[in-house]
């Protein structure tokens, strides 16, 4: 038994794990991967059976794994997008999840051929749109701020009310035929209003507790975490008892509560969250694809792929767009928003305790909701996530572009140069000052400005809209640019964080100088600090882009290589740079009194 269990937990975390980093790799989503690894381990190989291995625990472990990843998922909802997003995240959770149930519920019993009850579960089921797809796919493809409020705010709130609506449902179906409809109704009515008020009261309680209790510094910081798992755990398990699938609810105002208290430190705690989310949901797309029965998949007759044919072209995009009829949005995000929906984690759990439950109450057609369902997981995951980034660049609400985005932290004269030459190539560029008349010079060059400082949420807003893939903090004070590469490298990448050389060598050395957990990466070579570009900006220098081949001469600093494929490397004393190689372009440094080369020399040069 334990070998079994072992063996099962090898199969999930290591495949789970292998498959996401291979995703990475390829830049296409992982929950494509996780479900092939999934139907690799278990129906196909027959290497893992959850259901053997771990038995009646199975369930109630998915459980509390979904409940921290709803909870995570509040904890990404911030009441400021609201402001400009409002009226359609509005428009998604209270008017298009009624419309989805009906037309779902409709759609299954005509084409699915199933029964009435069992077809409004099935269109119950399928009102979520899972947060454990979405919020993959926006990173992945880096929607505008206003598009991808309108699906992260509607996964993550329709995922428990769809939970919960499919277990109103079910109890419908379950207990009106043993009971008067007055009882059957009242009773119902009972558990739904304590489940929903208990789930609420314990949601923001939590939050409130938490928000105190960090603030007056009551918990030590390596508890903070438990501290908020554990607590978690507590608004899923207690309101479940009252009503099934109560706890989600429970978990995800928790989440939402504590993310709009602005409790200092808990951006650090986020991150190790979201660590631990990736890992859950690797491990739950795994458990449940694995967990499918060879004899369900066969199941898939010709009416349930009708079905979900009906679900992706027919039922989603008539209920987004029935619900956002005279809303602010416009017609590209009406279409993007109906097109893109697709199902996960909760839709699958609930489903594999939904058709049991069903066929054992004696209902036709209950042993059919789980194979419909994942039919519709697979069809959602496969055509929405292949085709969100393509189809939001083609409807222009995507911020992603052909080459990385580089923000400059500092519009010292030398920098705004820079920055102007950068942009100039073609490059992506941002430049961020809190004195508007720094930046003048940029701004008039056409480089796009952000007037904040850097580590205020009005900056986060602003560069929410355009998030930079490389940082450079070029300030002259070398604490304040070490502060800031600090702050974003776990957000940015600690590899893409740069600041300029620190004015004394010796602060670079390995053993005595600053530790590299407390500082960017050095932009240039050592030599390179802010008062020594300054300085030979003063005397005459200019930035230029070139081909490489362009310019030998070797006076030139050569400081960032602007790849073919639109990637940038640093310069830097501290990783070796790569050979350039044809259709490389490099930023350099140019010394004065050069020849000045026009554009049959492919160089973008600044003005002296």
């Amino acid at each position: 038994m334990e070998t079994s269990v072992a063996t099962a937990v090898l199969c999930i975390v290591g495949g789970g794990i292998a498959a996401q980093v291979l995703a990475a790799r390829l830049r296409i989503p992982a929950i494509v991967l996780l479900l092939g690894v999934g139907f690799l381990v278990g129906p196909v190989l027959g290497w893992l059976h959850p259901s053997a291995e771990f038995g009646p625990n199975l369930r109630p472990l998915i459980g509390l794994a979904v409940a921290i990843v709803v909870f995570e998922g509040g904890l990404a909802l911030d009441f400021r997008e609201l402001r400009a997003s409002g009226e359609g995240v509005l428009r998604l959770t209270a008017f298009a999840l009624p419309i989805n149930f009906v037309l779902g519920t409709l759609a299954a019993h005509l084409i699915g051929g199933m029964m009435w009850g069992p077809a409004s579960v099935f269109g119950a089921i399928l009102v979520v749109t899972g947060p454990t797809v979405i919020l993959p796919l926006l990173r992945h493809a880096r929607l505008e701020r206003r598009s991808a409020a309108f699906l992260k705010w509607e996964a993550i709130v329709n995922d428990p009310v769809g939970a919960i609506l499919t277990a109103v449902v079910i109890e419908i179906l379950v207990e009106v035929p043993n009971h008067t409809a007055e009882e059957a109704v009242g009773s119902l009515a009972l558990h739904l209003a304590e489940g929903v008020l208990v789930a609420c009261g314990l949601g923001v309680g939590s939050a409130l507790f938490v928000a105190s209790a960090f603030r007056h510094d009551l918990v030590p910081e390596t508890l903070k975490t438990p501290v908020l798992l554990a607590l978690a755990l507590v608004a899923y398990v207690v309101p479940n008892l009252l009503m099934h699938e109560a706890g989600l609810i429970g978990a995800t105002v928790f989440g939402i509560a504590l993310a709009n208290r602005h409790v200092p430190g808990l951006g650090e705690l986020r991150r190790f969250k979201e660590a631990l989310v990736v890992l859950l949901v690797s491990c739950l797309f795994v458990v449940l694809t694995a967990d499918l029965d060879v004899a369900v998949l066969g199941k898939l007759t010709l009416p349930i792929l009708g079905l979900t044919a009906a679900v992706l072209f027919v039922v989603r995009p008539a209920a987004i767009w029935l619900a956002t009829l005279r809303s602010d949005l416009s017609w590209r995000e009406r279409l993007f928003v109906g097109w893109i929906g697709p199902r996960g984690i909760v839709a699958a759990a609930v489903a594999g305790l939904a058709g049991p439950r069903l066929s054992e109450a004696g209902y036709a057609g209950g042993d059919l909701i789980q194979p419909t369902v994942f039919a519709v997981i697979v069809a959602t995951v496969l055509a929405h996530g292949f085709s969100l980034g393509p189809l939001a660049r083609r409807f222009g609400l995507s911020t992603a572009a052909d080459t990385q985005r580089l923000a400059v932290v500092g519009a010292s004269p030398w920098a705004s140069d820079m920055v102007i030459a950068l942009h100039q190539a073609g490059v992506p560029v941002v430049i961020i000052d809190i004195y508007p008349g720094a930046m003048l010079a940029a701004r008039e060059a056409g480089v796009p400005t952000l007037q904040a400082e850097l580590l205020s949420r009005s900056a986060e807003e602003g560069m929410a809209d355009h998030p930079p893939d490389h940082l450079l903090a070029a300030t002259r004070d070398e604490l304040y640019n070490a502060l800031v590469c600090t702050r974003l490298a776990p957000e940015i990448g600690r590899e893409r964080v740069y600041q300029v050389a620190p004015s004394q060598n010796h602060l670079l050395h390995a053993d005595t100088g600053v530790s590299r957990d407390a500082r960017g990466k050095v932009f240039g070579d050592a030599d390179a600090s802010f008062d020594a570009l300054a300085g030979r900006h003063e005397a005459g220098w200019r930035f230029v882009v070139s081909d490489p081949a362009a310019i030998a001469q070797r006076d030139n600093i050569h400081l960032l290589a602007i790849k073919a494929d639109g990637s940038l490397e640093f310069v830097s004393v501290d990783h070796e740079a790569n050979e350039a190689v044809l259709g490389d372009r490099m930023l350099i440094l140019q010394a004065p009194g050069m020849a000045k080369f026009d554009a049959d020399d492919r160089i973008a040069m600044m003005p002296a």
